[in-house]
Formats: C-alpha cells, structure tokens, sequence
C-alpha cells in the first residue's frame, strides 16, 4: 500500500486537525422531498443544522444536491422524453434544491454560496474551482448545483469530480434508505450483508451499484476515499461530515487494520 493511500484512508476514518479537514458531501434529492415531489422545509432545514454545527468545529464543508425530488433524467426519458432535454430538466431541480439549503444555511448564521455548472446570474455564481476553494478557505459552504452543465452524467459522479477539483479529502455519499453498502439490494435480499469497508476494485468487480459506477472509477484512479452512509437518522450527516466511521468506506486499496492485517 503506497503511503498516499495509507494517508488519504487515515484521513477517512480520523477527523483531521480543525481548519485542515475539507470534504465533499452528496445529498439525495429524494431526501429533500421527504418521499414526495418538491422540497420538506421541516427536513432540508434538519440537514441544514448538522452541516452548520460541523461546519462552527472549523470542517470545510461543499455540497453536491440531486434532483430526484423534481426530476430524473433518466425515468423522464424513459417515458419518452429526449434524454439530453430530460437531464437538463434534472440539473434545473438541483439547483432549486440549492437554494433551499442555502436559505436554511444562512438563517443558521452560516455563509454560502451556491455555483452552478449552467450559467444564472441572479441566483448562483458561475462555477469556478479556485473561487470554490477561496471560499471554503474563508468558512463558507458552498453548494454545487446544476450537476456538470452536460447530460448523460450522475450528480455521484459530479460529487466525485468537484471532490477532485477543490482537492477534497473525502468524498460522503448519503443515500436514502440505505446506511451503506451491501453484498446486494437489502430491500430485496434478506441474505444481504452489510459491509464495514472494501475497496473501488471489489465494487466494481460485484457490481455493486449503491454508487454510479464511473464515481467508483473516478475515485479508484485518484485514491480519493469515499464514505457511502445512510441519510436517515438524527445526526447521520453530522456524524459523517466529522469524521466518524458509519456506513461503508470504499478506498482504492484495502485498510490495515491495527494489527497489520488489511480489510
């Protein structure tokens, strides 16, 4: 295991130094919908409260949002909807939902940006990555909208790319309805096991696909740790953005655990 790896999976699984620890967090459109279409005051301000208490301890905190509360690319094509048409649509419902956060953001006392990848002047900053990390620097949030501004990519993958480009730490990928990553689907399985750690290779050789497929590549190729944990709970989102080891954590080469032996 190369020392680069060994260090970006420490810092993983231990928070850093206040001030020091940067990461990325994926937020589920589902969640802010609550289960319906449109967006729960009630829930997106309960997010809003454990980013902004993560964020007073002195954690660089950027937020990548979906849109499946309003529109998903792919089902809409489905019923017969031009794809690329269809994904716009869902990279317009992002950045309502960054708007959203941003509102409970800042009524917590927490100032934020949101950029999007399509330009719109009167609501977001374009994006930039050297702004975004100017930004994190000075203890804002900053809330990426709008996906990758082209369609045919998943905001997990967008999640990963944006991590890679603000030179995050971690990558935390909260999902509904599941609280890591499992041999298979637990909601169809009752065999299905949850799994405390595994690597991007072993992923994606089991095809496992709680995550977009070219995210695990992504984050494979540049050793960027990834923590996939479940959006449910009271402090769930508090806890990851900490460095607390919940859910699953997928790195691109195995763990040593303290006794030597890797997992």
């Amino acid at each position: 295991m190369t020392h680069t790896a060994v260090e970006a999976a420490r810092q993983a699984l231990t928070p850093a130094p206040i001030g020091v620890r940067r990461v990325v967090l994926k937020l589920s459109g589902e969640v802010f919908g609550g289960g319906a279409v449109g967006v729960d005051p009630t829930v997106v301000r309960h997010m809003a409260t454990q980013i902004a208490t993560v964020v007073r301890r002195g954690v660089q905190v950027a937020v990548v949002v979906g849109g499946g509360n309003f529109f998903r690319g792919a089902e809409l094509s489905r019923a017969g909807m031009d794809r690329s048409r269809a994904d716009y649509m869902g990279m317009l419902g992002t950045v309502m939902n960054c708007l959203a956060l941003q509102d409970f953001l800042e009524k917590e006392g927490i100032d934020t940006r949101v950029q999007s990848a399509i330009s719109m002047a009167q609501v977001a900053e374009p994006y930039i990555p050297r702004r975004a990390i100017r930004h994190l620097e000075k203890g804002r949030v900053v809330i990426f909208g709008a996906g990758a501004g082209m369609p045919y990519f998943s905001t997990d993958t967008v999640a990963v790319q944006r991590a890679l480009e603000i030179h995050a730490h971690t990558v935390l990928m909260s999902k509904n309805g599941v609280d890591g990553v499992y041999t298979a689907d637990p909601r169809t399985d009752p065999t299905a096991r949850k799994l405390d750690s595994l690597t991007f290779a072993e992923a994606l050789l089991q095809g496992l696909r709680v995550v977009d497929q070219t995210a695990f590549s992504l984050c494979q190729e540049n050793a960027l740790p990834m923590l996939v944990f479940g959006a449910e709970g009271e402090d769930s989102v508090a806890r990851a953005l900490s460095g607390e080891r919940i859910g699953t954590l997928i790195t691109a080469e195995p763990i040593p655990d303290r006794g030597g032996k890797t997992t």
